[in-house]
């Protein structure tokens, strides 16, 4: 794998998509090639998949079914999208991964890590990006944030002490896994957020440098 693999993650209305745009951006500026992609989505197949999942007339979906509908966006999205321009040599930043899926699923909905993380061993083949920045806020920030820009969907309407369950679960997801997932705090104003999240790629970029010319 020749590129670099980044994820924006994090609850409902911490500006994951604004600031993976930006992180493009950014990039670029630096004379990187960038591919930019989300889940679920970033392909044909998975876009037809998020309108099943988003959609708030499917409020009846079993928690197993979207699990697995989650997972086969993520099959077709790494086959079409990741490897491909991981291969090139690409920057490949994506909103959402498999740490949305445990997060979610997992600590929301409550399905057993366990059956997760076999799925995940099946879809992803365990990649991983090299660099996760996770957007942290209190949920009813979050949830106000996205109600003032009218976003509606059917995991935007899960009650509070859902998103709650989530929100939980990113901070444990990330405490296990301390040297891939850095955690930001989108709370302060929008520049703020991206100067600091500047920092962490600047000094993840010189690392990464470093390693490959070791």
């Amino acid at each position: 794998m020749k590129g670099i693999f980044i994820s924006v993650e994090g609850i409902e209305g911490t500006g994951k998509t604004t600031l993976a745009g930006f992180l493009a951006e950014y990039l670029q500026g630096k004379g990187l090639r960038v591919t930019q992609t989300e889940e679920p989505g970033g392909t044909s197949i998975g876009r037809k998949i998020r309108e099943l999942l988003l959609s708030p007339e499917n409020g009846e979906m079993d928690p197993v079914t979207e699990l697995l509908l989650y997972n086969a966006s993520r099959v077709q999205h790494i086959r079409e999208i990741i490897m491909p321009a991981l291969e090139r040599g690409d920057v490949v930043i994506t909103d959402r991964f498999s740490d949305s899926t445990m997060a979610y699923q997992g600590y929301g909905r409550g399905i057993d890590v366990k059956l997760i993380d076999s799925l995940d061993l099946i879809s992803t083949q365990r990649l991983r990006p090299d660099i996760t920045i996770l957007l942290d806020i209190d949920v009813q920030t979050g949830l106000r944030r996205n109600r003032e820009i009218n976003k509606d969907d059917r995991i935007e309407r899960e009650d509070v002490a859902f998103h709650g369950r989530v929100r939980n679960g990113f901070i444990h997801i990330a405490a296990q896994s301390p040297e891939r997932i850095r955690m930001v705090d989108c709370s302060v104003p929008v520049e703020t957020v991206r100067q600091n999240v500047a920092a962490i790629i600047d000094e993840f970029l010189e690392e990464w440098k470093a390693g490959r010319n070791q």
